[in-house]
């Protein structure tokens, strides 16, 4: 699986500085409290770069909240979903920039088999299983540190994910930490051991819209996406077990297209998910997997990851019905999602990259948001 080569260069200095970089680090993370959830204390973290640029998190769900970069004039906007207080967050989508865990995408029919022992997960969408269950990890409180003598802004949260947690088996320990980098990237180092056999697939499930969250749709963004073939799927959006090559059909992003250029095409996936809502199965040949650019602002994100999978989404069942930042409604088609992972429903065909985490073992997994203009 590629390595990250960013990672290596941004990261190599999280190690020890002197007393006056841990002040500074301080003050490059602010932290307020946003509510209180079963008892336990809700923060809302500023994270700010030396370039003056702004993202928020919180650790209900442990969700990116805000991303503030420039356009090309300089002109800086929010350009993720996320609500301003924590009763809208809490009353809101609970996706909005959560991380999803215990099992990211579905699982058909809620289950799954390990050791010949049938789980149980429950069901929230259709047939399925969706995101980890209705009370997954994006629902809950997750421990907070501010981490001192590193050299970016950087936060860390901590969850321990009970056994049978939403029926599936295992104690997991699991740590997101989130560095706002000087080059504009948020960095996302996942970490999760286990005492049982369980299956594990994380992702972070932000909307995007490099115009501004809120502002119009992103069938404008001009989208590359390295990867060969897509995991084809049913009715139900559940994998076939076809895995199917985008040469010649409107999946292929290997070359840059507008997200809308052929979105509306009689194809028979695409009329499916009702837009792209699948799974690519990357190259991981390349630095970059994906890039999405917006002409107008000349804002581009670039998403870097180690995970075999990503999942393009896009906004399909967006209704306006959810309100956002400043009153903004997130209307249908007017965000976009790039969730690095593995393949849907991975626990139900041993063909794909196995989801599975053994006591002993280790899961460790890094994602990288990068913002720039052009």
């Amino acid at each position: 699986m590629k390595r990250i080569l960013l990672l290596s260069m941004t990261l190599a200095a999280f190690t020890l500085f002197s007393c006056n970089q841990t002040s500074k680090n301080k003050e490059m993370v602010k932290k307020d409290v946003f509510g209180n959830h079963n008892g336990k204390e809700v923060y809302l973290l500023t994270l700010t770069n030396k370039a003056g640029n702004v993202i928020r998190l919180t650790n209900f769900g442990a969700k990116i909240n805000w991303v503030e970069v420039p356009d090309k004039t300089g002109k800086k906007e929010n350009v993720t979903f996320g609500y301003d207080t924590f009763e809208e967050t809490l009353k809101g989508d609970m996706s909005f920039g959560s991380v999803v865990g215990r099992y990211a995408n579905r699982i058909a029919k809620g289950k799954f088999t390990l050791d010949n022992v049938v789980y149980n997960t429950p069901i929230n969408n259709g047939p399925n299983t969706l995101h980890g269950g209705p009370l997954g990890w994006h629902s809950v409180v997750w421990n907070t540190e501010v981490l001192k003598d590193t050299k970016f802004p950087s936060v860390k949260f901590t969850y321990i994910s009970p056994d049978m947690e939403e029926g599936f088996p295992g104690t997991v320990h699991a740590a997101i930490t989130y560095s706002w980098t000087d080059n504009n990237e948020i960095v996302m180092e996942y970490v999760c051991t286990t005492d049982k056999k369980t299956v594990v697939n994380v992702t972070n499930h932000a909307y995007f819209n490099l115009h501004g969250a809120g502002n119009g749709d992103i069938l404008d963004h001009v989208l590359t996406l390295k990867a060969s073939a897509i995991t084809a799927v049913d009715s139900v959006m559940i994998p076939t077990g076809e895995i199917r090559t985008v040469a010649g059909t409107p999946f292929d992003f290997n070359t840059p297209h507008a997200i809308g250029e052929r979105i509306g095409d009689k194809n028979d996936q695409l009329i499916l998910g009702g837009g792209y809502d699948h799974n690519y199965i990357l190259d991981n040949k390349e630095e970059v997997d994906a890039s999405v650019y917006e002409p107008v602002s000349g804002r581009m994100l670039e998403v870097i990851t180690d995970q075999p999978g990503l999942q393009l989404y896009t906004g399909n069942f967006l209704t306006g019905k959810q309100i956002g930042h400043g009153g903004k409604p997130f209307n249908y088609r007017s965000g976009v999602c790039l969730e690095s992972g593995h393949y849907p429903d991975s626990p139900n065909h041993h063909d794909f990259p196995t989801t599975v985490l053994n006591p002993g073992d280790t899961l460790k997994t890094t994602t990288i948001y990068r913002f720039s203009a052009r």
